[in-house]
């Protein structure tokens, strides 16, 4: 009996998810025991070596590194929803460097398609999904990503995992010309698993850069991790439609309120944690967070609100000027609204063609 395509696809994908889960704690593993990755020996926990490149120190006095979901490849592809939304995110947020070349889904900041057994096919599947953001078997780049996150998590391997990522964003730091010992603030934003791994990596980077770190959370699944000693406060940005942020809640027995003593409910006792009401957002799909279509009551779209809303934070962290905040905003809205109105045309009009091929 000839299998068809669908059923050899299933049983690929269910092939591909057995190693995926397996192979996970191996990658820090292996990197910790310099069989891949850079030859040099992995850093020494609260110390960070600077690169060997010349780079002229950055005259910004703070730093916003952006940790993606489970969704991204690499750090060159990521969904481009996130992307459209970071341009916006580095206009709007004056006198801040914003960084997004980090990879949190890689102790060695590769990519997939970097990979040596597995390269071929973690091509193919993005062909797939620069041709339809929505295929069926992205899931399988999301799989694979949430078993990463499942390692920083885990209280075994996940301190190796979180030292390489540590190590990843302090060497990208400097490469924007953050000087090591400057004591300038950084603030880690991170999406969906992003927000368990900036956690995670906190853990290492304030002693590594020995400065302020923060974590901005949008829709982030978090566990209750001891990174939350190391940081100075964490937002939490959810939305009423979003069902994957409140998994951590539900996953993790630290967080449950019955294990008072657990880093998370020490540090939500302490003031450390502040959940920010998104309105009705959702994790995924056309209003999720980074939405140029979907709009809140007072008329912004879910992009620019959540963009909105991280200004305001830093604004309250004492990280950014109100005054500055407030210029580039009306210097950007025209912009944004011009992006809002482009996306919505092009969403009418591809439902049109739906609609047309549904009559055809």
């Amino acid at each position: 009996m000839i299998l068809s395509t669908f059923t050899l696809l299933l049983i690929g994908a269910l092939v591909l998810l057995f190693l995926s889960a397996a192979v996970a704690p191996l990658e820090s593993l292996g990197w910790w025991a310099g069989w891949f990755g850079d030859k040099e020996a992995p850093p020494v926990p609260g110390q960070a070596k600077a690169v060997d490149v010349a780079v002229k120190e950055s005259p910004s006095q703070h730093f916003v590194v952006y940790l993606s979901g489970i969704g991204a490849m690499d750090p060159d592809s990521i969904p481009q929803e996130e992307i459209d939304w970071g341009h916006m995110l580095v206009h709007r947020l004056p006198e801040t460097a914003v960084l997004a070349d980090v990879y949190p889904y890689s102790v060695t900041n590769s990519g997939l398609g970097t990979q040596r057994f597995f390269s071929r096919m973690w091509n193919y599947l993005e062909q797939r999904r620069l041709k339809n953001p929505y295929d069926l078997l992205q899931f399988l780049i999301n799989i694979r990503n949430m078993f990463q996150v499942a390692i920083s998590a885990d209280r075994r391997y996940g301190p190796i995992y979180n030292l390489g990522v540590a190590n990843a964003i302090v060497k990208a730091l400097q490469l924007r010309g953050y000087r090591l010992g400057s004591g300038k603030p950084v603030t880690l934003l991170g999406f969906s698993g992003g927000g368990q791994i900036a956690l995670g990596t906190a853990t290492f980077l304030k002693p590594m850069l020995k400065a302020p770190v923060r974590v901005i959370s949008i829709g982030g699944v978090m566990s209750d991790d001891v990174g939350l000693n190391y940081i100075t406060k964490l937002y939490h940005l959810w939305g009423h439609l979003d069902p994957l942020q409140g998994l951590g809640e539900k996953l993790y027995a630290g967080r449950w309120k019955w294990f008072p003593n657990s880093d998370w409910n020490r540090a939500l006792a302490a003031g450390k944690i502040e959940f920010v009401d998104m309105g009705q957002m959702n994790h995924n799909g056309p209003t999720n967070y980074f939405s140029w279509t979907a709009f809140t009551p007072d008329g912004r779209s879910h992009a620019l609100a959540t963009i909105d809303t991280i200004g305001e934070i830093l604004v309250k962290e004492g990280l950014m000027d109100p005054a500055a905040l407030r210029r580039a905003q009306a210097a950007t809205n025209a912009e944004a609204q011009a992006y809002e109105q482009s996306r919505v045309a092009e969403a009418v009009a591809a439902q049109r063609a739906k609609q047309a091929r549904k009559a055809a």
